[in-house]
């Protein structure tokens, strides 16, 4: 199993156009072979003095992928090309922390 946290940086303010975005694009990744979990996360609001936030212009993705195979497959299916094109002006940057169990 492949586990993937990319961390989306945005554009101040843009984080509601972004999700709205992604949240189309999540049942096509999902219906994709060999993805067992994709979806965003943003800071939960605790009270626990130990959490590191990532702030209102960050999005974390969880993805969990049966195989890098399926990672690869993934980054060069057909939706994600016009997915990308209708968020680039939203995004400012990515990081991609591509894991495994250990």
């Amino acid at each position: 199993m492949v586990i993937v946290l990319a961390r989306v940086e945005l554009a101040p303010g843009k984080r509601a156009a972004f999700l709205d975005e992604f949240h189309r694009l999540v049942p096509l990744v999902r219906a994709e072979g060999g993805c067992l979990e994709y979806g965003p996360a943003v800071d939960a609001a605790t009270t626990l003095s130990r959490q590191t936030r990532l702030g209102d212009d960050v999005v974390m993705i969880v993805e969990k992928w049966e195989s890098l195979a399926h990672l690869e497959a993934h980054l060069v299916a057909p939706h994600m090309t016009p997915y990308r094109e209708r968020v680039k002006d939203l995004v400012k940057s990515v990081q991609l922390h591509v894991l495994e169990a250990a």
